[in-house]
């Protein structure tokens, strides 16, 4: 099983963006020494609780301080920006660190409306433009526009001899299908919405179209992750990062809280109920039961890759969690 990280970079009560930047900093360089395959940054906008605005920035940072580790990003917000911009950013990076970025891409509008509009400069961009967007991406990464396309002449620079490896993430046969038509990597968002994921790979896997950045499928998932020593440990851990969830869906505080002080918080109904179903989009245990319902998505999903995700409030306890993981299957040294 290939393993990788997804870091929000989340800013835990007490703490500042400089700190979660910081720890996301030490945690790429910790990744890398446990043997992980990539490590991706993810983009967020107006938020208290994440950190990472500039996936781009960020990645440069990382792969200044790491050897041989992917680095990329989870995704950037494509829909608000210039196709040929993103692709000379993600040219920029694979100049500097060749053979080494990933450049991830989402639908996403990146918060609300006056957030978004914000991002566009005040331009209204419409989602539905995702597809033919990536579609320019790709031509200006590889000189591919031909006589009468209206960006003929225009190509991304600097020139490389390595393009960046280019992923879409999806939650839905649409996203699946957006990475099929163009040719990109697929990531499925289990740890965002796990309903749909077999039919989403499924699509992807019958509808792929092979391109000059892939020939065959290609398919990770993205699944939150928490692991202890123990099942009652792991248990404790993740009662930030449920706690954290729901703040997240209702718009409220998005910094992540200690564990201790959700204990004082009186729950509603709906609220536990919530918090059970979230449960599904994350894998939480001692390091047996994590790997052991790792091999069950890899089995459902059809993938022996998986980027993991874990928001909660002890840093150190993170760390750990990645070291465990790493430590029983085998990769660490």
């Amino acid at each position: 099983m290939r393993i990788s990280v997804l870091d929000q970079s989340p800013i835990s009560k007490g703490q500042t963006a400089e700190d979660a930047l910081s720890q996301t900093l030490e945690l790429a360089q910790w990744a890398e020494e446990l043997g992980y395959y990539r490590y991706w940054v993810a983009e967020h906008h107006n938020t208290n609780g994440l950190a990472s605005t500039s996936p781009e920035v960020l990645i440069s940072r990382i792969a200044s301080l790491t050897q041989s580790i992917r680095v990329g990003s989870g995704g950037v917000l494509l829909p608000q920006y210039s196709p040929l911009k993103v692709a000379e950013n993600f040219k920029m990076l694979e100049a500097l660190f060749p053979d080494r970025i990933d450049l991830g891409l989402g639908r996403s509008p990146g918060g609300g409306r006056k957030t978004r509009l914000a991002l566009t400069d005040g331009i209204e961009k419409s989602l539905s433009s995702f597809s033919r967007q990536v579609r320019e991406l790709h031509q200006f990464l590889y000189h591919s526009f031909e006589k009468g396309d209206k960006y003929f002449g225009v190509s991304a620079k600097p020139d490389t001899s390595h393009q960046p490896e280019t992923w879409i993430l999806g939650l839905s046969s649409r996203g699946a299908k957006h990475a099929a038509l163009n040719g990109t990597g697929f990531t499925f968002g289990h740890f965002i919405s796990p309903d749909q994921g077999e039919e989403a790979i499924q699509t992807y896997k019958e509808r792929f179209q092979p391109s000059f950045a892939l020939q065959a499928p290609k398919i990770n998932a993205c699944v939150f992750v928490i692991c202890a020593e123990t099942q009652e440990e792991a248990e404790e851990l993740a009662i930030s990062q449920d706690m954290w969830l729901l703040q997240v869906e209702k718009g409220l505080d998005t910094r992540v809280y200690s564990s201790e002080e959700l204990k004082k918080w009186s729950l509603l109904p709906e609220e536990l109920e919530k918090i059970k179903k979230n449960r599904q989009r994350a894998i939480i245990g001692d390091p047996e039961t994590v790997i052991r319902e790792l091999q069950e998505l890899e089995g459902k999903y059809g993938t022996d890759e998986f980027l993991i995700i874990s928001n909660i409030f002890d840093f150190e306890a993170r760390k750990k969690s990645y070291r465990l993981v790493a430590e029983q299957l085998g990769l660490t040294k």
